[in-house]
């Protein structure tokens, strides 16, 4: 079997084990049953769709982003917008959500699905923000390489929608939330801003869980390498710094591992220059990554964002080996242009969209 394939395929059960709408479809009962339901982010189509797979048709609202809403019944209603910066959708998004929630009444009951990538694709503006305001902290936060617990912090500022702030709004009887967790901790509070959160107080019953996780992830990625008797050297959530930092803490563990499959997890964060070039967090740890183990033999790298984008690119992020780099790759890194180089050298890994958002993946394997 070819290493390259096998380093990805194992990649990929990690990803398909958390995906929307089988983890969504895995947790619903017909105790659940809501008078409508609600689905944000990312994965917010697959979470909708195991949701009337179970309980048939209902009023629906999602919305996720450009080209993730495919395959929905006509009578769902999907508003699809821009990540990760907003734009004039993510508006509409968040006003239609606060909107439907205003409007249920008092015995109703709501399904709100959440997944990453609701606090760019979703907002609510406070009284004397404008677009632009939330254009310019969304494109601040993300040059200056935050983890995203701090960014939506400051996202949350702004917001009528996010920590807490929709529930806020729902006057009915029960509310459940289901979410996909992209942030560390699995914290609902930092999921999207915080837009399935509980409001501080509230009058109505509420049950929220978190159906998928990067450990989830990290798992069925791990079993997959043992069921191939590939010995799993480690299994762990530690990619959360600046990519440099983590290409270099890795790097030596890399280059000594035996024959076997590392899985690692986490969200890098990346500092950008004014001008940046093409390509994600990934797709520049990826080649950072490739740096630190060029020259090495038998070793193979799968390095992605488990929603199946990377920054604004359409690829996931890149595999690599011991062959990847090259000299002219110095420049690439140093310009945050990691696509560019990565996609010249067949490198890149393109996934298409995946139905859920658990950050990000890594998969190395040497036979």
């Amino acid at each position: 079997m070819d290493q390259r394939q096998q380093a990805i395929r194992i990649w990929q059960a990690g990803v398909d084990a958390v995906d929307g709408q089988t983890a969504t479809k895995a947790v619903l009962d017909d105790t659940q049953t809501p008078d409508q339901i609600l689905a944000v982010g990312k994965a917010a189509a697959a979470m909708a769709r195991a949701a009337l797979d179970h309980f048939g048709p209902r009023p629906t609202l999602v919305v996720t982003k450009d080209d993730h809403g495919s395959d929905l019944p006509e009578d769902v209603r999907v508003i699809e917008a821009s990540h990760p910066v907003p734009d004039t959708r993510s508006l509409e998004g968040g006003r239609a959500l606060r909107e439907v929630i205003e409007a249920m009444p008092a015995d109703s009951h709501v399904l709100l699905l959440v997944s990453g990538g609701a606090s760019s694709l979703a907002e609510d503006l406070l009284s004397g923000h404008t677009l632009s305001d939330l254009e310019k902290l969304n494109s601040r936060l993300l040059a200056e390489g935050l983890d995203i617990t701090a960014m939506n912090a400051e996202r949350r500022k702004l917001s009528r929608i996010k920590g807490g702030g929709l529930l806020s709004h729902f006057k009915g009887a029960r509310a459940t939330v289901l979410a996909i967790s992209d942030v560390p901790g699995d914290d609902l509070a930092v999921i999207g801003s915080g837009i399935g959160a509980l409001p501080d107080s509230h009058s109505f019953q509420a049950s929220t869980q978190i159906v998928a996780s990067n450990a989830h992830a990290r798992s069925a990625a791990a079993e997959l390498a043992r069921s191939e008797g590939l010995p799993v050297l480690t299994d762990e959530e530690c990619l959360h710094d600046d990519f440099l930092r983590v290409a270099s803490e890795l790097g030596p563990r890399l280059r000594d591992m035996p024959p076997g499959a590392m899985v690692f997890g986490g969200e890098p964060t990346v500092v950008l220059p004014e001008n940046p070039g093409r390509g994600g967090r990934n797709q520049a740890l990826a080649l950072a990554l490739a740096r630190e183990i060029s020259g090495s033999s038998d070793l193979t790298l799968v390095v992605g964002g488990t929603d199946g984008t990377d920054g604004p690119t359409n690829a996931a992020g890149a595999v690599v080996d011991g062959a990847t780099w090259r000299d002219e790759a110095e420049e690439a890194l140093q310009n945050a242009d990691s696509g560019s180089f990565l996609d010249k050298a067949n490198a890149l890994l393109v996934t298409g969209p995946t139905g859920t958002n658990v950050m990000d993946l890594i998969v190395a394997i040497r036979r």
